[in-house]
């Protein structure tokens, strides 16, 4: 069978590296799985990415077979990708935060979004940016910047306002800001429903390698999310090996915490509930006029 080569595109924060640790690094459960859906001659090329990067590049170039994305960008992209079932993010009642610097005199999101001189965002794209306009019923302007550079930013500055994503919202005091908001807990408290983060999502057309290639895929992938919720000390141990790149990944506690949140059973399966809440979530945003209308929303897997 001729060998295929699929790019995987994924953000460079814990939970998606460690998602895909197992499908890169031969594990024998997932190759197990490859063999007995067909897709032994299938193999992976990992790229990791700003995910404001990659939410760009989907909608703008559509060229990468897998990518994550943030769930805003999907309604600019579905006609070219399809949500798959697993690897997805979902906040459980907690999320991205919205933060001020510590000598900020602001203590609610509407005083702060009033306040505010600048609203740093880790990208217009961004589900926390979404739900953040949302919240607010109405379109913001913000400036983007790299995830990791937005609390050093808000710090120095009390006139400005933050979003802060991936590891970045689990110790917010540590980095020397001050959480307001928490939108997972904002969204739980309007709708019941999880927060949608982040989604995985591959090419509508992989088929064109046979029939049922793309659902194949799908469920290759989701046995390498299993195996890391599966062994979360496994997984641990992944990013403790890469704490060189990134320092936070050296703390075990903060490691534990920020797996626990994003690398669990919905991970595996967004299920009924997170498929609702995806919908009213672009839905809503929609309805503001902040993201195209997202049809109906099918999943691969």
């Amino acid at each position: 069978m001729t060998p295929v080569q699929l790019t995987l595109a994924h953000s460079p924060d814990g939970d998606d590296v460690v998602m895909w640790h197992a499908l890169a690094s031969g594990d024998a459960t997932v190759a197990a799985k490859a063999e007995s859906l067909g897709l032994s001659h299938v193999s992976f090329r990992l790229i990791p990415e700003d995910v404001q990067a990659l939410n760009r590049r989907a909608i703008e170039r559509g060229d990468l077979d897998i990518t994550a994305i943030s769930a805003h960008a999907y309604p600019h992209v579905r006609v070219r990708y399809q949500v798959t079932r697993s690897g997805a993010s979902f906040g459980e009642g907690y999320g991205p935060k919205v933060v001020v610097a510590q000598g900020s005199p602001c203590t609610a999101l509407g005083d702060a979004l009033g306040r505010a001189r600048r609203i740093i965002v880790p990208g217009v794209h961004t589900t926390a940016f979404l739900t953040l306009q949302i919240l607010a019923g109405r379109a913001i302007d913000a400036v983007e910047a790299p995830f990791l550079e937005i609390a050093g930013q808000v710090a120095g500055d009390p006139e400005s306002i933050g979003l802060l994503i991936h590891e970045a919202q689990v110790d917010v005091e540590a980095l020397g800001v001050r959480e307001i908001t928490d939108l997972g807990a904002a969204w739980r408290a309007r709708t019941g429903l999880p927060l949608p983060l982040g989604l995985n999502v591959v090419r509508r057309d992989l088929d064109r390698h046979g029939p049922g290639f793309t659902d194949r895929v799908a469920r290759l992938l989701g046995a390498s999310v299993a195996r890391a919720v599966g062994d979360h000390g496994r997984a641990a141990l992944v990013l403790a090996s890469r704490s060189a790149e990134r320092p936070e990944w050296a703390d075990p506690l903060l490691v534990g915490r920020y797996l626990a949140m994003y690398v669990n059973g919905r991970t595996m399966d967004m299920g009924g509930d997170g498929l609702e809440a995806l919908g009213r979530l672009l839905g809503e945003g929609e309805a503001l006029g902040l993201c195209p209308a997202p049809g109906e929303i099918d999943l691969a897997g």
